[in-house]
């Protein structure tokens, strides 16, 4: 064996000696090659170069101060002009929305990733969670000043984190819309953004309360964001939500209409019903979410917040009686009722203006959040019609949703008849109510005051479609129909031979309310469970609300039910 390396055969992991530059080390031997291998050399810093300069932290510090105030303050003149139109800028509203200090913001750097153009920070949306009363919830608010508050990619996937927070904590979640729509430019991703808006918000249906607040446009696909929340808010003169805009409805139609008229705060909460409330201004419609979420669970889960008890069990309020008169067929104003039965006198009414013949209403009774549906007699008679059959369907079943117990105070003559109803659908639309009754779980308890007719009587939570506990006052009437109508129907040909038909119709119609019509009537049939004093509605609601509070009824073992849609 030869004892010279030159000579010495090498083996293929044997370390390679290679030539290293003057002022460098190496820092390990390095293997051979393979053929079409590349080779990897790991150098160190010259000896005696310089280390790079250790970062100025104050530096740092002042810049990412400046530029977040930068951010926070946005473009001076789109904030001016989003003022001149009488709205508040989106950092604004949710400073009003929100407890002092309370707001975390999320992703404030965020921006598209287009190739080129402008590129501000945020993308046109603020993001993040705060408090309202102490009680965490998530909220996103467009901002109009960037971009016209446009969705692109960027500005949907802060919208998508949200809602998946919101999903994953169990918190409730606000969105205050500010938005032109989708952002052309980004063409079809700008779509997809919105499809995976849509898909959170059916998601955390039922799973957690989701308020949407209207405080500008809405326009094209955006719009069915609100109409898939449980609330929505809208503010006179600056809230428009429309799916085709005036200038595509006049070169379709011909016909000229206003942002006002086709997509108004007012057209929403009074003909189609998608807005829940209405407000004159943005800090009182803010002020009345922060109201409303203090009447909401946080989620399904969860019991929504109580306060302490006011002695509702032994409340007697004569006023009742005075305010319901004894005859049948004279109107009064449920809502007086609904302020006698709740706590302190304050109720929280949905969608006042739409469908006016129903009320629907959260408030408390003993400290403890309640849902009222109530027929409305200074209304069309407190009629069921389809609008008002889908407006208590609809908030019968969020109450269920999150738990919240159901009082229905029932005065009502029946449903409206007409060619017109019959062809609109008013047979489905009424069976979407009487479908949200039967499903319910929670505490259900039913006070027919007067008149309860028909198919509305059964619908309006009946003891056979399933209430738990139905009390009714000495003036309660439960029948197929009024006196007058089953007297026409039953001695229809008796009336036409008689000689004096009008003579005999009153003798007839006092013999029916007798037998029929008499407070007795359901009571001794099991279909009532107590004849009240009306002065003692508060109290026996209080004590059957006690009764109830541990109420367990699961749901049947299925995918789900096929509502009447």
């Amino acid at each position: 064996m030869s004892g010279s390396h030159d000579n010495a055969a090498r083996r293929p992991d044997d370390a390679e000696v290679v030539p290293v530059p003057s002022g460098s080390r190496r820092s390990r031997p390095v293997r051979s090659a393979e053929p079409g291998e590349a080779r990897v050399i790991s150098l160190t810093r010259p000896a005696g170069a310089e280390p790079p300069a250790a970062p100025d932290m104050r530096l740092l510090r002042q810049r990412r101060e400046e530029l977040r105030a930068h951010i926070a303050d946005g473009q001076l003149d789109a904030v001016r002009r989003q003022h001149s139109l009488g709205k508040l800028t989106a950092r604004e509203r949710l400073a009003v929305l929100l407890d002092d200090d309370s707001f975390l913001e999320l992703e404030p750097y965020r921006r598209h990733q287009a190739a080129s153009g402008n590129r501000p920070h945020t993308d046109g949306v603020i993001a993040g969670s705060g408090t309202i009363d102490g009680r965490r919830v998530f909220v996103y608010a467009q901002d109009f000043t960037v971009f016209g508050g446009s969705l692109g990619e960027a500005h949907a996937a802060k919208i998508h984190k949200v809602l998946d927070l919101a999903i994953a904590n169990g918190a409730p979640v606000i969105g205050l819309n500010d938005s032109g729509g989708a952002r052309i430019q980004e063409g079809v991703l700008a779509l997809n953004g919105y499809g995976g808006i849509f898909r959170r918000q059916v998601e955390a249906s039922g799973v957690v309360p989701q308020i949407s607040v209207v405080l500008g446009p809405c326009a094209g696909g955006a719009a069915y964001s609100p109409a898939l929340a449980d609330f929505t808010f809208m503010v006179r003169d600056t809230s428009r939500m429309y799916l085709t805009g005036p200038d595509v409805v006049a070169a379709v139609s011909g016909h000229v209409v206003s942002h006002e008229e086709l997509g108004g705060a007012d057209v929403h909460g009074s003909y189609s019903g998608v807005a829940t409330v209405v407000h004159d201004d943005e800090e009182s419609c803010l002020a009345d979410v922060r109201y409303l979420v203090s009447l909401l669970p946080a989620n399904y889960l969860e019991p929504a917040p109580e306060t302490a008890e006011v002695g509702a069990r032994d409340d007697y309020r004569p006023r009742l009686a005075e305010i319901v008169p004894a005859e049948p067929n004279r109107p009064y104003d449920m809502r007086e009722v609904f302020a006698e039965l709740a706590d302190d006198g304050e109720f929280f009414e949905l969608h006042e203006s739409w469908a006016r013949n129903v009320l629907c209403a959260l408030t408390r009774i003993d400290g403890r959040v309640v849902g009222f549906v109530g027929n409305q007699p200074s209304v069309f008679a407190g009629v069921l019609d389809g609008p008002a059959s889908q407006k208590a369907a609809r908030f019968v079943r969020f109450c269920d949703a999150f738990g919240i117990p159901l009082v229905s105070l029932v005065d009502v003559p029946g449903f409206l008849p007409g060619v017109e109803q019959e062809r609109s659908g008013i047979i489905r639309q009424g069976a979407q109510l009487l479908h949200a009754y039967c499903e319910a779980t929670v505490p259900r308890i039913q006070v027919i005051l007067r008149k309860a007719y028909g198919g509305a009587y059964i619908v309006m939570d009946s003891r056979s479609i399933g209430t738990d506990l139905s009390l009714a006052w000495p003036t309660n009437q439960i029948a197929v129909m009024g006196a007058e109508g089953a007297v026409n129907v039953l001695h229809r040909r008796d009336l036409a031979a008689a000689a004096d038909p009008a003579a005999l119709r009153a003798k007839l119609v006092g013999e029916y309310t007798e037998e029929y019509l008499n407070p007795q009537y359901a009571a001794e049939r099991g279909l009532v469970d107590d004849i009240i004093d009306p002065a003692e509605t508060r109290a026996a609601l209080a004590r059957g609300l006690a009764m109830l509070r541990d109420k367990r009824k699961p749901a049947p073992a299925r995918k789900h039910g096929n509502q009447p849609i």
